[in-house]
């Protein structure tokens, strides 16, 4: 199978069901607005990406680190459950 490029495209309303997005690499993406459910984000990394007014719900954060700092530690410190 050959992977598809999207360059300059607009998809914007756009609906993704049960699609594999492995290894996938997205630059210069706008996902203002997006809500992502069952979603597995393992292994993957964020680097200089604006979370202003994100919510994280019913979220798996085992080992996920923010500035090199376990986010269960900031939590537990926090006093949060």
């Amino acid at each position: 199978m050959t992977a598809a490029k999207f360059e300059k495209t607009s998809l914007a309303d756009a609906q993704f069901d049960d699609v594999n997005l492995r290894s996938a690499r997205f630059n210069n993406i706008n996902l203002s607005g997006a809500a992502f459910t069952n979603v597995s984000l393992l292994g993957a990394t964020f680097d200089d990406i604006d979370f202003s007014h994100v919510a994280i719900t019913h979220a798996n954060l085992e080992g996920m680190t923010i500035n090199g700092i376990l986010v269960s530690e900031l939590l537990r410190a926090y006093g949060a459950r």
